[in-house]
């Protein structure tokens, strides 16, 4: 006989987290295929709002960083390949990689909140999906496509940011 507490209850909540990744996942390619529907965001090449991502932080704070990081690459490569192809995936991975690696970061320090650390983890994504324009294009004058997305990724952060704290504050009372 097992003692209160053990075994069965992990793998209850086992099986609990799998099935809310499981969720959010399927909630972030719906929010992924929104997105690719409309390829242009403010008019700037490149820029989008990354509505998706929303539910990666809504993950690292409500599961925690690995189930943040699983559902993030999930999300990049399945997109990738449903409305992408593989230089999509490329540079959706690197930011998305760099992204959820400074906001999982940040998450330790308590001085920071969820906005700010939206906002961090939207400009870490795009200067992710830089580097990696600048090595696959091998040209370093892409460089100067920077401030655009610095702008860019703390725009959208902000916004990402505002959406997943209410999602943050409003999801636990429903679960």
């Amino acid at each position: 006989m097992r003692a209160a507490g053990s075994g069965s209850d992990e793998v209850s909540d086992m099986r609990t987290k799998v099935a809310y990744l499981g969720m959010f996942t399927a909630l972030a390619m719906i929010l992924s295929y929104i997105e690719s529907l409309f390829p242009v965001f403010y008019g700037v090449p490149g820029v989008k709002l990354g509505l998706a991502n929303s539910m990666s932080l809504v993950i690292l704070y409500l599961i925690g960083a690995p189930g943040a990081f699983c559902v993030s690459v999930v999300r990049v490569v399945l997109s990738g390949f449903l409305f992408g192809n593989l230089f999509s995936i490329a540079y959706s991975l690197a930011g998305a990689i760099l992204s959820m690696t400074v906001m999982a970061v940040m998450k330790r320090f308590p001085h920071f909140s969820i906005v700010g650390i939206s906002v961090m983890g939207g400009i870490a994504h795009n200067i992710g999906q830089l580097i990696v324009a600048i090595l696959l294009v091998e040209n370093l004058n892409l460089v100067y496509y920077l401030p655009v997305l610095l702008l860019s990724g703390l725009v959208t952060g902000l916004v990402i940011g505002l959406l997943s704290a209410e999602i943050v504050e409003r999801l636990p009372r429903a679960w």
